[in-house]
């Protein structure tokens, strides 16, 4: 039989110390159980965003051609600086520049005019309509992009044989003319884009408290004024939004137009950075410059949303 010698006995823990010590480690783990659940989705992002996002950085400083069998050789700030000389470059920033401001009429101004117009249409023709404005944003882009390169094909498209040879209008090559191209790629990009804001906007204006607008019938405002003093102050967050989503994203929603139909012709008229940037790393196959010029518009991008954010909490204007 084991004989219990003072020191043994001593270093057991008593069951009071036990479960201290038990309820500190469960009081620990429920600390840390939050991030637990979170985990997953941190995983996702650093794989799936930041990983090729330091990879980007990384491959800017090599001059490369993607070939497993052709080794990366550095070449420093080379690339960054011949990107930044490239004439290409300015009429990419400027036409960068045309598609955001062409598309704020098809994200912001008719889609808000829209939802306030309907606001007050209830029943099942509420949904019929909305069903119709957003069903263009269901389309796939490079489905979008062939019918209409069918409907303006200049001598047997939809618009020619029913509008043009009718009235004996010359043939336009609508995607081949350097002056009409971009436009004609903002306004289908913006007619694919409207149902999706009005939807934002619809979202926005039932967000709103209905105690408001009827506190201002009540007092005597016509709708102008409720419109005016109190809807579209209390939209200025969703405004804001949408402002932003086109200023950041307007160059990439037109992308898959531009691939499919001009190809950034004629003449680099309908280029963008989006459009150059894929050129460079799947056209040309210069992954250095590619990734040198992600940088660039990831750090000019970056810049503009911090800005972009600063401005929304400054001006915007909250239901509290």
């Amino acid at each position: 039989m084991a004989i219990e010698t003072p020191l043994s006995t001593a270093a057991r823990p008593s069951p009071q110390q036990a479960t201290a010590t038990r309820r500190t480690i469960w009081q620990r783990i429920r600390l840390i159980e939050p991030y637990l659940y979170l985990l997953p989705a941190f995983l996702a992002v650093g794989i799936w965003v930041y990983w090729p996002l330091i990879q980007t950085v990384e491959l800017s400083f090599y001059r490369w051609n993607l070939l497993p069998t052709r080794p990366k050789v550095p070449v420093g700030f080379e690339n960054y600086l011949q990107v930044l000389a490239l004439p290409e470059m300015g009429i990419a920033l400027r036409n960068t520049v045309l598609y955001a401001l062409g598309l704020l009429p098809f994200s912001v101004g008719l889609p808000l005019a829209l939802a306030l117009i309907t606001a007050g249409i209830g029943g099942p023709l509420r949904g019929v309509y909305r069903a119709v404005i957003f069903a263009p944003v269901l389309m796939a882009p490079v489905v979008v992009a062939v019918v209409w390169r069918w409907i303006l094909h200049p001598t047997q498209g939809l618009v020619y044989t029913a509008i043009q040879q009718p009235l004996g209008l010359p043939t336009v090559n609508w995607f081949r003319d350097s002056v009409l191209s971009l436009p004609v790629i903002v306004a289908i990009t913006g007619w694919g884009l409207l149902g999706f804001s009005f939807l934002i906007f619809s979202a926005g204006l039932a967000n709103i408290p209905k105690e408001y607008t009827e506190a201002a019938r009540i007092d005597g405002a016509t709708q102008w004024q409720i419109t005016r003093y109190v809807m579209l102050p209390l939209l200025t967050p969703t405004i804001s939004f949408m402002v932003i989503m086109t200023v950041l994203l307007g160059a990439q929603w037109v992308f898959p137009l531009v691939n499919v139909l001009t190809q950034g012709g004629p003449q680099d008229a309908t280029t963008n950075l989006y459009y150059i940037l894929w050129q460079f790393g799947f056209r040309s196959f210069n992954v250095g410059w590619s990734s040198a010029a992600a940088v660039l518009f990831f750090a000019g991008f970056g810049i503009i949303a911090f800005i972009a954010v600063r401005l929304i909490d400054r001006f915007s204007i909250y239901d509290s």
